[in-house]
Parts: C-alpha cells; sequence; structure tokens
C-alpha cells in the first residue's frame, strides 16, 4: 500500500511501449463502488474472491504490465498463475509507508492501529511477495523515475 505500484507500473509501460492495468481499478469499474466500501459491505473474504477472478481475468487478456492489489498473492492459485509471469515486487519499510499514504481510514485493512496493522501485513505477506518476484525493487527514499530504471535493469528489459 502506497508503495508506488500505480505510478511505476505507468512508467514501466511507457517505457516498455505496452498497455497499463489494474486490478483494482478493474474491480472498482466491475463493481461499481470503492474497495473499501466491497470490504465494509460484504468482507474481507467476498473482496478477495472478487480480487481472484479479477487478476485471473488480466492475467488472461492483458500483455502488457499488470498492477495487482497487495493482498491478490494470498491466494495460491493466484501465486501459481504468477509464477510463469515476470514480477516486480515494491518493497519499502514502515516509516516511508507512513510519509507516503499517511495510513489513512482509505485503507480498510490499517483503519485500527495503522503503523502496527501495516508491519503485521508484511510480515504475514513478505514471504509471499517474496515467492512470486522475478525481482525486488526498494522505493525508499527514491523517485518513480529512480524505481522504474531499478525495475527495469532488475529484469533486464530494454525500454522501447
Amino acid at each position: 500500500m502506497g508503495v508506488g505500484k500505480s505510478t511505476v507500473g505507468r512508467l514501466l509501460a511507457e517505457r516498455l511501449g505496452v498497455g497499463y492495468r489494474d486490478t483494482d481499478d478493474d474491480i472498482v469499474a466491475a463493481q461499481g463502488r470503492t474497495i473499501a466500501e466491497i470490504f465494509v459491505d460484504e468482507g474481507e473474504a467476498a473482496f478477495r474472491a472478487i480480487e481472484k477472478q479479477a487478476v485471473r481475468a488480466a492475467l488472461a487478456g492483458h500483455e502488457g504490465v499488470l498492477a495487482l492489489g497487495g493482498g491478490a498473492v494470498l491466494d495460491a492459485d493466484t501465486r501459481a498463475l504468477l509464477a510463469v509471469e515476470r514480477v516486480v515486487y515494491l518493497s519499502m519499510d514502515v516509516e516511508e509507508a507512513v510519509r507516503r499514504t499517511g495510513l489513512n481510514a482509505a485503507r480498510p485493512l490499517l483503519a485500527v492501529n495503522p503503523r502496527k496493522q501495516w508491519r503485521e501485513l508484511m510480515e504475514a505477506r513478505r514471504h509471499l511477495y517474496e515467492e512470486v518476484a522475478t525481482a525486488v525493487v526498494a522505493t525508499d527514499g527514491r523517485t518513480p523515475e529512480e524505481v522504474t530504471r531499478s525495475a527495469l535493469d532488475a529484469l533486464e528489459m530494454k525500454q522501447a
């Protein structure tokens, strides 16, 4: 959350001359409501089921850069699909997350005691991010352009 996946994803797509897609945007468009509203109205389990289908559809139908929500890797089937893809895990520490997002209430999993919850989420998820990652790129204190260059270098991809 707040790591810059949308900004860096768009820059990567631009540099590579391909399209950009974000499964969070797909979910909001398909559901006609925000992710926070889905969490409140139906709960996390229902959201994760929606997310799983959105990721599956996007991986099957999109050839460019695809940004996934932070919880997408929780699903084993999704991780299996990602195993054959080039995946960049954008990492950052909690202090950077606070600086970038303020860890505000618009993020449903961080509504109470956001620093503690962010740390707990990362402890629970980091190994899953690393499991699917082709490359890990730190974003702390770096511009989106620097992160994009590092991602391209890590993936050994040439810019279009």
